[in-house]
């Protein structure tokens, strides 16, 4: 996978935002995700939960499973998963168990991120895949558009 530069990293992290947008739009909570391998974006998702009415339908999830889709594979090898919120307990076992390569994600989770807050996932000892991880990036934009959802729901 060729080195990716932190240019790169706010580029992608500038469309999971905006799909973090049509969540937000659908009356979602707004989070976004890109999966990206190669330089090139191959799936996407937003939180669509209750407009499915199917709890696993996270960013993460939605991106991952397209993912597999259009690789044609369950593993996604060399790939970046680039997401506005840290991930949950949920996602970020899914990405471990695709082989998701790296991380990027905006906002921090205190009370449920699986990543470095509430759990520490990608450094587990006990999974066999690590995820090499990246967090912050763009991070006063995502945690701003998650703060005015919840403020205007309040």
């Amino acid at each position: 996978m060729p080195d990716v530069s932190p240019h790169d990293d706010e580029t992608w992290m500038l469309r999971a935002l905006e799909l973090a947008r049509q969540a937000e739009q659908a009356g979602e909570v707004p989070v976004g995700a890109v999966l990206v391998k190669n330089g090139a974006g191959i799936a996407e998702g937003w939180n669509c939960p209750i407009s499915t009415s199917d709890p696993t339908a996270h960013a993460e999830i939605i991106a991952v499973r397209a993912g597999g889709l259009a690789l044609d594979n369950y593993r996604l090898v060399d790939t970046t998963l680039y997401v506005t919120l840290e991930p949950c307990a949920m996602c970020m076992a899914a990405i471990v168990h695709a082989r998701v390569k790296r991380l990027v994600f905006g906002a921090q989770d205190p009370k449920r991120g699986a990543v470095c807050n509430a759990l520490h996932l990608a450094d587990a000892d006990f999974l066999n895949h690590k995820v090499e991880w990246t967090g912050g990036v763009l991070e006063e934009e995502c945690s701003l558009l998650l703060r005015d959802f919840f403020r205007r729901k309040r």
